[in-house]
């Protein structure tokens, strides 16, 4: 079974030496053991390609079911732990960076002070690729908008402010709002959604086409181009507090709001610990700001 844990790895990372860093293993003994694995099955299950490791056609066909011995097995070690109590477990959990950055590290630290032995396995991405992730059970469970992913459960626990983020000389600098219209006429940067995106659903409803300038997957390097004076954008208020930049972030008039919740496929099919770990968080969602 900890030969299909490194491929799974392998293929998440795209990489050798990175799986390895992830596992506590050497480079040479995660190259080792899936030239055994192949030996195994008597086929090249991985190839190297311009973008990292990825399947072969052969490997294709047999992952899905590799996937599915992972989820029987970990589902063995769940009902292991549930027999003896929230001893040991992992949670797997995907989750947006204002999400990653701003309430999963208090969580994660509040959690382990009641189940020591459970560890966590956290990837930061964006909508469309945490919903990859979801569909070929990479993660557990995600937290991002609940307003993306169709056909996934979803449970909503906080309702975030997205903020207009301008310029310190920016005319509305020092006013109690932006409107949205006047954000339409400033060069805008546009954080990649992976498939979906508050800002742009926010100028649709108002019915006005913002003047998008740059396409940026991470808030920080967004803020620092807002401070530049490169244009405006609109991110989640939570990436304002803890940061330095010398910059305004104001609300946008009408609101701009994103629904956080948690998002899975089937409640009663996560494995103990990442049940356990949601239902800490819905218990909390009246604390998180």
């Amino acid at each position: 079974m900890n030969r299909f844990i490194v491929l799974e790895a392998v293929l998440q990372n795209k990489s050798f030496t990175k799986a390895a860093e992830q596992l506590g293993y050497t480079q040479s003994s995660v190259s080792q053991m899936m030239s055994n694995l192949e030996k195994e099955f008597n086929m090249h299950i991985l190839k190297r390609s311009r973008s990292g490791v990825e399947l072969t056609p052969d490997g294709e066909k047999l992952y899905p079911h590799i996937r599915q011995a992972l989820r029987q097995y970990r589902g063995l070690i769940d009902t292991a732990n549930a027999i003896n109590g929230l001893q040991s477990g992992t949670v797997r959990i995907g989750a947006i960076t204002s999400v990653s950055c701003y309430w999963l590290p208090d969580l994660f630290k509040e959690f382990k002070a009641l189940y020591p032995q459970i560890n966590f396995v956290l990837n930061q991405g964006d909508y469309g690729t945490i919903i990859d992730w979801l569909k070929t059970d990479q993660i557990d469970f995600a937290i991002m908008t609940a307003e993306y992913g169709e056909g996934f459960n979803k449970t909503i626990v906080h309702n975030t402010n997205m903020n207009a983020f301008i310029p310190v000389d920016h005319p509305y600098a020092n006013a109690d709002s932006v409107p949205i219209e006047a954000l339409a006429d400033d060069p805008f940067i546009l954080v990649e959604g992976g498939g979906y995106s508050e800002p742009l659903e926010a100028f649709k409803r108002s019915g006005v086409t913002p003047n998008v300038r740059y396409k940026i997957q991470d808030d920080y390097t967004i803020m620092a181009m807002v401070e530049a004076g490169l244009g405006v954008s609109i991110l989640s208020e939570l990436v304002y507090r803890r940061t330095d930049f010398n910059i305004v972030s104001k609300p946008v008039e009408p609101n701009v709001t994103r629904p956080v919740a948690i998002v899975y496929k089937n409640k009663d099919e996560l494995p103990i610990a990442s049940q356990h770990f949601a239902k800490f968080i819905i218990d909390r969602k009246e604390e998180l700001k």
